[in-house]
């Protein structure tokens, strides 16, 4: 990936996709190879110094402290991230970011008490407050309506206007299209493509691993 850009890493079902996710921010250990990331190898570091180093994720299904309030799972990551800040300016940081996301005036609920638009939004305020170089980003739009989409589209635009670089992974391709500045494709753990995505969509094995030999031949 290449320094504050967006890349959109797309493929069917089974593609890898979360697997590397997992790998880059430490959920998964990495078994060989490495993962260079800001001129060191992350491969071998577990999720919290990763985390640490600047990288941060959201996850498909959203993973919050259940016992904990809305500004509480905010202001943990920046306690404990890449930003390592104090308690008093990590709640600061929290209240930024719920603002950011218009969760602020949920701070004070519990994650159970949220709809599944608003625990999608709390997921990017947690992964934002912990101050990362890096964002990865598992179908954070997935199960939300056109319009929550188009809102979303909107953050994450910003969000990579103050900054960050994003990894983003997606079966939105509405949002692919709107928000990606080059697209890689995976099937069955291999990169088949890559380039800009309206190239890149068209090419035949990408429609191969997608629809079936018989819609590459249409």
């Amino acid at each position: 990936m290449r320094e504050g850009e967006i890349l959109g890493l797309v493929g069917p079902n089974g593609s890898g996709k979360s697997t590397f996710v997992n790998l880059v921010s430490g959920h998964y250990r990495a078994d060989g190879g490495e993962l260079i990331f800001a001129g060191a190898d992350i491969a071998k570091l577990d999720a919290h110094r990763i985390a640490r180093a600047g990288v941060a994720r959201t996850y498909q299904i959203p993973r919050p402290f259940a016992h904990f309030n809305v500004i509480d799972n905010v202001a943990i990551p920046a306690m404990f991230g890449a930003a390592r800040l104090r308690r008093g300016a990590a709640v600061a940081e929290a209240w930024r970011w719920l603002e950011f996301t218009g969760l602020a005036d949920k701070a004070q609920w519990l994650p159970g008490d949220l709809n599944l638009h608003q625990r999608k939004f709390l997921e990017l305020a947690r992964a934002l407050a912990s101050g990362p170089k890096l964002l990865l980003l598992d179908e954070v739009l997935s199960g939300l309506t056109p319009g929550e989409i188009d809102g979303a589209i909107r953050l994450i635009r910003t969000i990579r206007d103050e900054g960050a670089t994003i990894v983003f992974v997606e079966h939105v391709m509405k949002a692919v299209w709107a928000l990606t500045d080059r697209v890689v494709v995976l099937d069955h753990g291999q990169v088949i493509a890559e380039g800009a995505a309206g190239d890149v969509m068209a090419r035949s094995a990408v429609v191969t691993a997608f629809l079936g030999k018989a819609h590459a031949r249409a």
